[in-house]
């Protein structure tokens, strides 16, 4: 089971400018006793997102955010966690009424951080055949730019 708070905020601090702000805690267990632990793995417990954004209608705009995900149990006893990670984007662009062109900048600090996080057994050469118990990720994609360009109609 998953009970939890969400709170997704957003405020227009001027004609021009906006601000985001996101929230999340919950916390999630089996229903079900094991043995093992009550823990769910990587169900996350704390999530946070907030944000800046520069924009008119038509025009030249931006955006600047960062997310935030919290330590995640990894096995059912909660006695190996994931790292928290962070992340910060940006976006820049232009919108006219047919058209917008963007470029977008993922990951800006080239955070070497978790993307996500499992916890087993592997075995590499020369270790035992029964394998080493360990936290195994895939790290967040390094610092990258994409473009786009969508047309409206």
């Amino acid at each position: 089971a998953r009970k939890g708070i969400e709170f997704s905020n957003y405020y227009k601090i001027s004609d021009w400018l906006w601000w985001y702000g996101d929230y999340s805690v919950s916390r999630a267990r089996f229903t079900e006793f094991d043995p093992a632990g009550q823990f769910i793995p990587g169900s996350i417990q704390n999530v946070f997102g907030s944000g800046l954004t520069v924009q008119s209608e038509t025009g030249l705009y931006g955006t600047l955010g960062l997310r935030f995900f919290g330590p995640r149990p990894l096995i059912e006893d909660n006695s190996v966690q994931s790292n928290a990670t962070t992340v910060l984007n940006a976006q820049i662009g232009y919108n006219t009424q047919r058209m917008r062109i963007a470029v977008d900048f993922l990951n800006l600090l080239d955070s070497k951080n978790q993307d996500i996080a499992y916890y087993y057994a592997s075995r590499l050469p020369g270790e035992p055949l029964g394998g080493v118990n360990d936290i195994h990720f895939h790290p967040v994609e390094p610092f990258n730019v994409r473009a786009s360009l969508t047309f409206k109609w």
